[in-house]
């Protein structure tokens, strides 16, 4: 039996946190274009399947609202993305634009083209209203100016967040961060939050992989996220400085994979899991977790690398699965099938799931090849925000995943995706062509207005 663990009573005003999945658009290709990212670089170039893909992160939504979660969806970005490369110095109509830069720069078109932008963990940095100074929920969109093809994407993803989440009363919308080296934000993949109840005041712990010069930086790939954004980001969230804190994240494992410290540690209410060299300091980190968490015991299971290594956690994707609670406030783990093929992860997930130590009481297995391919698995397609019931009721009603819902876009997906696509694909204006009007179709089942550039 689960030992359940000692809390201050029910989350206040009745809390949730909401899991709103981004949708795979109907572009999803592999161009294998962020480095650092194995899993996408051996996958690069290769035939995908975009409906099976939208279906997958749809199927997984259904599932977990199933199950009484808060489920939403954020819309897929459009793709190819005509006015990047526009700016780049191709012109003429839209036909024109796509046939050049086929010709003269693949490269730019495969970047303008990039599937990047469903995985919404990467979308903003979110901070809930009981640890913000004005009590209000706040949003910061990251620049995720590492990679071209993933800084074209603040734009949208800020226009998408202030639709759904549109109310001024209980949400702040900031813009993001400069698109500079030294502010490199990757958003919530590099951010985690720990409380007793999600109502109740938490701690908000960021990941750096850059931070000083004094501090080790990893030699072989780049280190996305800085301590400067991570602290800019707590001001500008108006987050209290004893609840707060900046942790390096472990420079060697970057080097082997990590791109971000979802991949390497996940964390949700009072548990943080994580692999023994996620961090660069793991002790100072719990304790200044056991210190500030107030009103419950964290629970920290650390998984030992003589038991599952830094490339079996990379290529199976063990701590990139979800942490979710259900209503009866148990604890699932939603993995991907890739942790149950790998027999040392299965049965590392079979012992952290038995152990009656921690509060995970379940593990949820779904199949999302067509997004584990292109290098992010359960966690990176989800954006958590924690909502109160007053909050909730402010979000964009048609944006919340119910089986009704989870249909008709099911059917939306069925009528508008293509079943292949490779990358001279991306070329052919008829693809174009049929993506804006899935979008357009989108936008108005989803009351969402004028989101897109095409459509303004």
């Amino acid at each position: 039996m689960k030992l359940t663990p000692q809390r201050n009573g029910d989350a206040p005003a009745g809390a949730v946190e909401a899991n709103f999945d981004g949708l795979v658009g109907p572009t999803h290709n592999y161009a294998g274009l962020a480095f650092g990212n194995v899993a996408s670089a051996n996958n690069a170039e290769q035939p995908s399947n975009p409906r099976a893909a939208a279906q997958q992160g749809l199927a997984k939504m259904r599932a977990l609202a199933a199950l009484g979660l808060a489920q939403g969806l954020l819309p897929p970005h459009e793709r190819p993305h005509l006015p990047t490369l526009r700016r780049l110095g191709f012109g003429g109509r839209d036909a024109e634009v796509l046939a050049q830069a086929r010709r003269r720069a693949p490269g730019l078109l495969a970047a303008a083209s990039s599937a990047s932008a469903m995985w919404s963990a990467n979308a903003a940095t979110v901070s809930p209203s009981a640890d913000c100074a004005d009590g209000r929920v706040h949003f910061t969109p990251a620049n995720l100016c590492t990679h071209l093809h993933r800084s074209i994407e603040a734009p949208t993803s800020a226009r998408l967040l202030q639709a759904v989440f549109a109310d001024p009363r209980h949400f702040v919308h900031h813009e993001p961060l400069p698109a500079t080296p030294a502010f490199g934000d990757e958003g919530a993949a590099n951010h985690t939050r720990l409380c007793a109840d999600y109502g109740e005041p938490g701690l908000e712990l960021f990941v750096y992989g850059r931070g000083d010069e004094r501090e080790p930086a990893p030699s072989r790939y780049p280190a996305r996220q800085t301590r400067l954004a991570g602290e800019a980001l707590a001001r500008l969230h108006g987050l209290r400085d004893e609840r707060t804190l900046h942790a390096q994240q472990n420079p060697a494992v970057i080097d082997q994979g990590v791109f971000h410290n979802d991949v390497i540690a996940v964390g949700n209410r009072e548990l943080l899991l994580y692999h023994e060299q996620a961090f660069a300091d793991a002790a100072t980190v719990r304790g200044w977790i056991c210190t500030h968490l107030r009103g419950v015991r964290p629970v920290f299971v650390e998984v030992p690398e003589r038991e599952v290594t830094v490339a079996e956690a990379v290529g199976s994707y063990l701590f990139n699965s979800q942490l979710v609670c259900t209503p009866d406030g148990a604890m699932r783990l939603i993995a991907a099938e890739e942790s149950r093929e790998q027999p040392r992860v299965w049965r590392a997930i079979e012992r952290i799931v038995a152990d009656p130590g921690n509060p995970i009481a379940a593990v949820e297995v779904f199949d999302l090849r067509q997004s584990m391919r292109n290098g992010g698995g359960p966690a990176c397609l989800r954006l958590r925000v924690v909502l109160t019931p007053a909050e909730r009721d402010a979000v964009n009603p048609l944006c919340w995943i119910d089986d009704t819902r989870a249909t008709q876009l099911a059917h939306w997906i069925d009528r508008h995706y293509r079943d292949r696509l490779s990358l001279d694909d991306l070329a052919d204006p008829q693809l174009l062509v049929e993506s804006r009007i899935a979008l357009d179709e989108l936008t108005v089942l989803l009351g969402l207005g004028s989101v897109y550039d095409f459509q303004r």
